[in-house]
């Protein structure tokens, strides 16, 4: 099943995406008005971008990447879902963000894209669907400039270790082989009418680090936070207005992480 596991994982977030746009959870009509669906944390870590080329990897259907846009950066933002990207340039259109969107697998975008960006960018829920970090930094590095910024911020590699509702370790916190799963709904709606495989990897934080490091890239901000600023996990709870805990481990487990690295001259 590896082997032909970006057709799964497709199927699953071209099914995902069909929720996700009329969720209440990504609240596309607000998202309209606000034009903005950045947090804190990410908006903090690479400052002002008005003017700076950006590349989004796995942009599902892309408000980040038009609020980085209306945000003055020049946005490209690809991911694998032909679905996610026909509806991220739909609102791209609608909202006149100027953003652009490619479909494309992370693996394959040396053939698809062309160029380099001051800031390559990647959030929430992304790199556990790539067996091989690796080769997940050596096109981070391919497309940064340099002297340019790689940001990431994720959930935290400890909260993949916990089975669904968040009673056991269930899975290990090291990159042993791949999760095979039959999962139900998405944690946009956890009742949601879907049902998929899915395929999907845990990346502990030295192996994310040292892919980094051994593509050349050098670290300048590495952070771990005790709350998410997404309820998207079940048994959560929101400990104060935008942080969110699983209830019964509130300030006892990690949940996200953030790193920063430039790519020298």
């Amino acid at each position: 099943m590896e082997t032909n596991f970006l057709e799964i994982n497709r199927k699953l977030w071209n099914d995902k995406t069909k929720v996700h746009i009329q969720s209440e959870f990504y609240n596309v009509d607000q998202f309209r008005q606000t034009k903005n669906s950045l947090n804190k944390i990410e908006m903090d870590a690479l400052g002002n971008v008005q003017g700076k080329s950006m590349l989004h990897l796995q942009c599902h259907f892309g408000m980040d990447s038009i609020s980085w846009a209306m945000k003055g950066a020049k946005v490209t933002g690809i991911d694998l879902s032909d679905e996610a990207i026909n509806q991220a340039k739909i609102i791209n259109d609608e909202l006149n963000a100027g953003a652009t969107f490619v479909c494309s697998d992370v693996y394959s975008l040396k053939e698809n894209l062309q160029g380099s960006f001051d800031i390559v960018f990647t959030s929430y829920g992304t790199i556990g669907w790539l067996p091989d970090l690796n080769k997940w930094a050596e096109i981070v590095s391919h497309f940064l400039k340099a002297g340019g910024s790689f940001y990431i911020v994720d959930f935290h590699p400890v909260v993949w270790m916990m089975d669904y509702d968040f009673t056991k370790i269930e899975y290990s916190y090291f990159n042993i082989e791949p999760i095979v799963e039959e999962v139900t709904g998405t944690y946009a709606d956890f009742n949601a009418p879907i049902k998929n495989s899915s395929i999907s990897w845990n990346h502990h934080l030295g192996e994310i680090i040292s892919a980094l490091l051994k593509n050349g890239l050098q670290i300048t901000l590495f952070n771990e936070m005790d709350y998410s600023v997404y309820n998207c996990f079940k048994k959560m709870v929101e400990t104060e207005p935008g942080k969110f805990m699983i209830e019964g481990f509130e300030k006892k487990l990690p949940m996200m992480y953030e790193i920063k690295c430039i790519k020298p001259f």
